[in-house]
């Protein structure tokens, strides 16, 4: 198994499929209640073809997205012309964001920081979040353990509402050691007697609390606090770059004595352990 980058996974027809066979949503007021509790400009990571970004955008908040995924943003742009949004979005990894402006809130919609493949690409990702926020600024990172799949439901087919449209899971490897699962997933699109099919590896990667506030500090960033472990449930982890001025986070405790993860309003993260659907905790970037 190879696992294949976002900018890849996320073209061509698993692009097309997408919206159809995603099973997870993003409501839009759980996001605005999160940018309005730290602060406009927002920038969405992985937007991929625009929820929630679209519906944010219509509640008139001041928001940017990224995603890596040529294809993707190239779908949120046509979504945003046919509804008339104004959206500013562009082809970027969560690496090597290079943003025009500074924003107060940057935030993932879903899990897909642990689609990152590695340590040392979570700490990139950190120096380059780090980077776009402005001094004060917070950003909210969802972080979760994926349950090991059940080889039991290896080949069982999940359709659209119509059957044109289909996605499977078709081998599965988990490596505890290098805290890594990859799924190889095979997507079928049926236009008349015409059969489409694409093979593609899903990795996700995951970390302890612990190694994560080590990542975290490594980029100057304040992690206001952790649970004791990351569960199948994600968890809303908000890290802080500190004002010019601040107290330095060296000095400052990573994670207070029984404190848990400050979720910014009520989290409406539903239960969804491994659920391979073209569904954002689905999409690398």
């Amino acid at each position: 198994m190879n696992d294949v980058p976002a900018h890849a996974f996320y073209t061509g027809l698993v692009a097309e499929l997408y919206s159809t066979l995603r099973s997870t949503s993003f409501p839009a007021d759980r996001y605005a209640r999160l940018i309005r509790r730290y602060g406009e400009p927002a920038l969405e990571l992985g937007c991929g073809d625009g929820d929630p970004l679209l519906a944010l955008r219509e509640l008139g908040l001041d928001l940017d997205g990224i995603d890596s995924s040529t294809d993707m943003i190239d779908r949120l742009r046509t979504r945003a012309a046919e509804a008339g949004i104004a959206v500013n979005a562009w082809v970027s990894t969560m690496q090597d964001l290079a943003p025009a402006r500074a924003y107060r809130t940057v935030f993932l919609a879903g899990p897909t920081f642990n689609l990152l493949p590695d340590d040392q690409s979570m700490a990139a990702t950190l120096r380059s979040i780090r980077g776009a926020l402005a001094p004060g600024g917070t950003a909210v990172i969802p972080l979760f353990v994926p349950e090991a799949y059940d080889d039991a439901d290896l080949g069982v087919r999940v359709e659209s509402a119509d059957g044109a449209m289909a996605w499977q899971v078709v081998s599965a490897t988990r490596d505890e050691a290098a805290r890594t699962q990859i799924l190889r997933l095979r997507y079928e699109r049926q236009t008349g007697a015409k059969t489409e099919m694409v093979e593609r590896d899903w990795l996700m990667h995951w970390v302890t609390p612990r190694r994560f506030a080590d990542l975290a500090e490594a980029a100057s960033l304040v992690v206001d606090a952790l649970p004791d472990e990351f569960g199948s449930d994600e968890r809303d982890v908000a890290l802080r770059r500190e004002s010019v001025g601040a107290v330095s986070a060296a000095s400052q405790p990573l994670c207070p004595p029984g404190r848990r993860p400050s979720v910014p309003g009520a989290s409406l993260w539903p239960r969804r352990g491994i659920d391979p659907a073209p569904s954002r905790p689905h999409r690398p970037l």
